[in-house]
């Protein structure tokens, strides 16, 4: 199994597919149907590592003030409690200090774009959350951590935003702010050229990179998926554009 970094954008995506939306629908088509998700999302963040063990986790509306029919939607995926306390015992051995949650559900970063992936919500689904003391570099040693898991099946998934400046964005614009595409193309040529130290780095090296992310939580589950991979092979792009002027939605497989 592979590791992937999605952008989730803002919740809308659940109604707005874009052109994100299909090109994770084919994704999912083409992927070896994974034994389990995992996902790690910015929507769960906490003083330390925790792992959701919930049978049938809850669709989390963890949002306010979009239409109503958003807080309709369910993404009935059972969980994994098995493949969950794996990790548990990974990031134990790995000195991480995990705690295990029995009710977590799944928030927006998860099911949102899980609902393009794999849209019946036949696979199993769990999170680790995202520590929120987390740098780049620790980022990139949690996905090194939960790797072993991919030799079960199981998806590893970095869900953020590869863009997230939530000051600039313009609801439904179709007009993509510059430093937007100049963040979005640096870190694009830097994954398809397998340089991750470039990639782990990039909050400090890329163009306009503390405008594209004023705080660092959606770019962390990049770094994730990214630690999860096995070898510097060069990423695979999914095309996602850029909606409401600053929000790129690209995804990579890595």
């Amino acid at each position: 199994m592979t590791s992937l970094f999605v952008s989730h954008g803002a919740p809308t995506f659940a109604l707005e597919p874009g052109l994100a939306g299909p090109a994770l629908t084919r994704l999912g088509q083409q992927l070896p149907r994974p034994a389990a998700v995992l996902v790690v999302s910015p929507h769960w963040m906490t003083p330390e590592v925790r792992v959701g063990l919930a049978e049938t986790p809850a669709t989390i509306h963890d949002f306010n003030g979009f239409e109503p029919a958003l807080y309709e939607l369910e993404y009935p995926a059972p969980g994994h409690p098995a493949f969950a306390r794996m990790a548990l015992s990974l990031l134990e051995e790995a000195g991480w200090k995990p705690f295990a949650d029995a009710q977590r559900g799944l928030d927006h970063g998860a099911w949102v774009p899980l609902r393009h992936l794999y849209p019946d919500a036949s696979v199993p689904v769990f999170q680790v959350s995202l520590p929120d003391w987390l740098d780049s570099h620790s980022a990139w040693r949690l996905g090194q951590t939960l790797a072993p898991l991919q030799k079960e099946g199981v998806l590893i998934v970095g869900s953020g935003s590869l863009t997230h400046n939530l000051y600039e964005v313009r609801w439904r614009d179709e007009q993509a702010s510059e430093y937007a595409r100049d963040f979005s193309h640096w870190i694009r040529e830097a994954a398809i050229a397998g340089d991750h130290e470039r990639l782990v780095n990039a909050l400090t090296l890329a163009p306009h990179a503390r405008r594209a992310h004023p705080t660092v939580e959606h770019f962390l589950p990049l770094l994730v998926a990214l630690g999860a991979a096995d070898s510097n092979a060069p990423a695979t792009v999914i095309e996602g554009g850029i909606e409401h002027g600053v929000l790129s939605m690209d995804s990579f497989v890595f």
